[in-house]
C-alpha cells in the first residue's frame, strides 16, 4: 500500500501589529511579603513578621491564598499585631499599590 499526501502552504494571513507605550510610573511590581517587609525594615527599621501582614491584609479585605499549612484549631492564641507594625504595614501596601 503506498500513502501520497499533499502538502499545501497557506496563504499568508493578514497581519495587525500594536503598538503599545508604557510609563513606567505606570507599572507596579509584584508585592511580594519579602518584598513588603524589607520596604518596612528600610523606612521604619521594624521587623515584621508574615503573619502580621497576613492580618493586615484580612484586614483590608485584600485576596489572599489559602496556606496549605494552615491549622484548624491554634494550640494558643497570639497577641494580635501592633499598632506601630500595623502603621508600617499599612503605609508599605499603599506604596505598592494595594490599598
Amino acid at each position: 500500500m503506498e500513502t501520497v499526501a499533499l502538502l499545501t502552504r497557506k496563504k499568508d494571513v493578514e497581519r495587525i501589529d500594536i503598538e503599545m507605550t508604557v510609563d513606567k510610573e505606570d507599572v507596579t511590581e509584584k508585592a511580594t511579603y519579602q518584598k513588603i517587609k524589607d520596604y518596612v525594615k528600610e523606612k521604619y527599621g521594624l521587623n515584621v513578621h508574615t503573619k502580621y501582614i497576613a492580618e493586615v491584609k484580612r484586614k483590608h479585605g485584600l485576596p489572599m491564598h489559602e496556606a496549605p499549612n494552615k491549622v484548624d484549631v491554634p494550640k494558643r492564641e497570639y497577641p494580635g499585631c501592633p499598632e506601630e507594625k500595623v502603621k508600617a504595614i499599612e503605609e508599605a501596601l499603599g506604596y505598592f499599590r494595594m490599598i
